[in-house]
């Protein structure tokens, strides 16, 4: 999760400091749900927001539209003007120790459609070495989605490769349907062993490239022979092949669809 920014230039001798204040700050303010994923046009939703602290802040929301590349970067933009989005409420004041509630309906000219709404916490106690002071945001990322999700000919993995000399494997998965995907969780399955990664989502019509370290040097029977994508109602999985032992490890030319409830995932 996003902990927070400053809006100031920061010398280097105060990073340290800032870092700090930021962590302490983020660990007594909480937004539940982080993300939000509604089926319909238009939704309703909630959304929570806890003050941990003793200190009572005040909160302003802000809508955003945003945009994720292959690589997983997050570009922000105002919000689309065709994404509507009515709050119970777009400022307010949490005591401390207390919880508020937003409510919130959205629509859109199309679904899927995605934005975040981002809650900037003021009114903290302390502030910088440079007598700054501190803005904190939180992100409530919300999808509109059809009753339709990704269906399992959309989605391939379409490289699987090995980088021997960083000991990482870099996954590129792309989705050529019209319906937003969540990959839940990730596998790299070893000769003995699993390693787990984290999931993510797979946006329509777009790629997703996805780079995991491996926890154990990628040589002998340690290198990764399958990658198991785990989704709602399916797994995707795909086959790694080794050319020798200097190389890196290639995608094979197809990948394999088993149903969730398979236990072919866990097979080396």
């Amino acid at each position: 999760m996003k902990t927070g920014f400053l809006r100031a230039a920061c010398r280097p001798l105060a990073s340290a400091l800032l870092v700090l204040v930021l962590g302490v700050a983020a660990s007594a303010q909480t937004v539940r749900p982080v993300i939000n994923e509604l089926v319909g046009n238009p939704v309703k939703g909630r959304v929570e927001y806890v003050n941990d602290s003793l200190t009572p802040l005040n909160v302003v929301l802000e809508a955003k539209s945003f945009t994720v590349a292959e690589s997983g970067e997050i570009s922000y933009r105002p919000l689309d003007p065709g994404v509507h989005v009515k709050f119970s409420a777009t400022s307010f004041r949490i005591q401390p120790q207390q919880t508020y509630y937003v409510f919130y309906e959205a629509t859109s000219p199309q679904v899927p459609a995605w934005f975040v709404i981002y809650a900037n916490f003021t009114g903290f106690a302390f502030r910088t070495a440079q007598g700054m002071n501190v803005r904190l945001q939180l992100p409530h990322t919300v999808y509109l989605l059809p009753k339709q999700s990704v269906d399992k000919s959309e989605l391939h993995v379409i490289r699987a490769d090995l980088d021997a000399t960083q000991n990482k494997v870099t996954i590129e998965v792309e989705n050529t349907g019209a319906n937003f995907g969540r990959i839940l969780q990730t596998h790299l399955l070893y000769s003995k062993k699993k390693q787990e990664a984290p999931g993510f989502p797979v946006f329509p019509h777009s790629k997703r490239i996805l780079e995991v370290p491996l926890e154990q040097k990628a040589e002998g029977e340690n290198v990764p022979v399958e990658v198991s994508l785990e989704l709602e109602k399916f797994k995707l999985e795909q086959k790694l092949e080794r050319h020798n032992s200097t190389e890196a490890v290639s995608a094979a030319a197809t990948s394999t669809v088993v149903p969730a409830g398979s236990r072919g995932g866990d097979k080396p």
